[in-house]
């Protein structure tokens, strides 16, 4: 077992690299006795060329290249209010390791890192702010734009936080009651439960909770205060733009914000923390799926001996539509205006757009279906958007945005009342990006793992699929996007990881929000959900991709 954290002020790690994970990168320590790992420095990753669209790689491209454009992406950074009522994290032990099959459907409803979130957003923001220009052509970087998932469960608070970080000023990532923390991860004897790991260890007469006695988490006294005091974030320097995500639409990414009876029980004052005894994890996912605010509401009530506790109720948690989080961009500023989002997002609530950077075209579509479920699609009036948008795009090179990635798609569900619209799923947003050889990239996130996968024209050519890992997980880490003219009808996309400005472990602690945000990352190297599979292979994260140039 680590022992105890106390230290508050320890800072040894140095900053970040200027060339992103090219000069330097983080791993993991040899485990301790019980599987814990700390967070050490290791050497960086060079570049490496991926041919898979069939283009042969010119030996003497680097002396002619000429960089058009860099920029950053950042996704699913997943901002938590860890204290509200309507988190589900009672579910997240029914994906526990057994020998049983898990469901899979619970095990992101809790993190032992979740609420130190803000943080490690203000840290990849410093990051970025330090980095400052691609790695690769020294261009500076025209903008970010994040790829959905920025708040983790729909709320008016998660999404302004979420704002606030990339914009800048003091953010307090605290919610309900001013003076203390209410929720899973406290030590307050009357709902301890010892799945949870409690940063301040148990209370007399309990025991030592399951992450320590099992996976040799560490006792952090102080976390709670700390992570719920108010941090001067830096902000951006560059304009940002925004993706809508599952989790910024969807209640814990799944179940419609527009249930009046969900609202309510998130503005509420009754939380659960412990799930009845002998619960059936099937029937619990099938009753979520179906009725989810019958199932909190009759738990609520203490059905079955449910563990429920008292919160402080605030108004901020209140749930928001797409509209109203369409909105929330245009009312907290920042640049640009309304970030990415349009007049006619603003007064339709959609939330698809694009925009242009000299030659090349952004298209940012909004894959969330609003009635409910993880996966996504794209409503008929978007898809039709998309096809004579792509069709006006000829003297352009695109790169579409999106939350899903082109595999997690297959969500047709449309709403009942008697609505007939059909949804297009991935493989038919893919077929179509593939019939117009301006498109070069489809960008995007969800999986929370780094991932990239060459798609071919079905007559040649193709795109290259950039699926890039969360903030939230393992490894959480941001991704550099450059794109330079090799000079002989070929671009080169250049793809570089970027770890956040939090240290290793041992200059993690409580003294800063760059310390906290060590901490983060070394807490979720030991999730024992094993979300640890984000960083994905070397040929997913530095890498230079070809592609045809299809300006040429």
């Amino acid at each position: 077992m680590p022992g105890v954290i106390r230290s508050a002020a320890a800072t040894s790690s140095t900053p970040p690299s200027p060339t992103g994970t090219v000069g330097r990168t983080f791993t993991t320590s040899a485990a301790g006795a019980q599987g814990y790992r700390k967070v050490i420095t290791a050497s960086g990753e060079q570049h490496l060329t991926r041919p898979g669209l069939g283009i042969t790689a010119d030996a003497g491209r680097a002396s002619r290249r000429t960089g058009l454009i860099s920029f950053v992406q950042l996704s699913d950074v997943h901002i938590v209010d860890a204290q509200s009522p309507l988190r589900l994290e009672w579910t997240d032990r029914l994906d526990d390791p057994s020998p049983l099959p898990a469901i899979g459907l619970f095990s992101s409803s809790y993190r032992p890192q979740e609420m130190l979130t803000g943080q490690v957003a203000d840290a990849m923001v410093r990051a970025i702010n330090q980095i400052a220009v691609g790695p690769v052509t020294g261009k500076p970087f025209a903008l970010a734009i994040q790829t959905g998932d920025n708040s983790d469960n729909s709320q008016l608070n998660e999404v302004r936080w979420n704002i606030g970080v990339l914009n800048g000023g003091q953010v307090r990532v605290d919610s309900g009651n001013p003076t203390r923390w209410e929720g899973v991860a406290d030590s307050f004897a009357a709902t301890y439960d010892a799945a949870y790991w409690h940063p301040d260890g148990n209370p007399a007469g309990k025991p030592v909770d399951r992450p320590r006695s099992e996976y040799g988490f560490p006792v952090v006294p102080g976390l709670l205060n700390a992570a719920r005091a108010p941090f001067q974030a830096q902000g951006l320097q560059i304009p940002w733009y925004s993706v809508f995500g599952n989790h910024d639409g969807l209640v814990q990414g799944n179940f419609p914000t527009s249930t009046l009876q969900l609202n309510l029980l998130a503005l509420g004052a009754l939380k659960i923390v412990s799930p009845p005894i002998g619960l059936d994890p099937q029937q619990l996912a099938q009753d979520l799926s179906t009725n989810p605010a019958a199932l909190l509401t009759n738990l609520l009530g203490g059905a079955a001996n449910t563990s429920v506790r008292l919160v402080t109720p605030d108004l901020n948690r209140r749930l928001l539509t797409r509209k109203q989080v369409v909105e929330q961009h245009f009312t907290m500023g920042g640049a640009p205006f309304g970030h990415g989002f349009t007049a006619d997002n603003r007064s339709k609530g959609t939330a698809y757009y694009h925009f242009d950077k000299a030659q090349f075209r952004f298209v940012v579509l909004d894959t969330v279906n609003p009635n409910g479920y993880a996966d996504g699609s794209l409503d008929a009036t978007q898809f039709a958007w998309l096809k004579a948008l792509l069709a006006q795009s000829g003297d352009k090179v695109v790169m579409v945005f999106s939350h899903h990635t082109s595999d997690t798609m297959g969500n047709p569900l449309v709403a009942t009342g008697g609505s007939t619209e059909l949804r297009t799923t991935g493989g038919k947003v893919l077929e179509t990006l593939l019939a117009h050889r301006q498109v070069i990239a489809w960008i995007n996130g969800h999986t929370h793992v780094n991932t990239i996968t060459p798609r071919p024209g079905p007559t040649g050519g193709g795109l290259w699929e950039i699926t890039t890992a969360s903030h939230i997980d393992w490894p959480q880490q941001a991704r550099i996007i450059e794109i330079a003219d090799n000079a002989d009808g070929t671009l080169s996309i250049f793809t570089t990881m970027v770890d956040h400005a939090g240290p290793a472990s041992d200059g993690a602690g409580l003294g800063s929000a760059t310390a906290l945000a060590g901490l983060a990352r070394e807490l979720s190297a030991n999730d024992w959900h094993d979300h640890t599979k984000g960083l994905g292979t070397p040929q997913d994260r530095n890498v230079e991709l070809l592609v045809a140039d299809p300006l040429a």
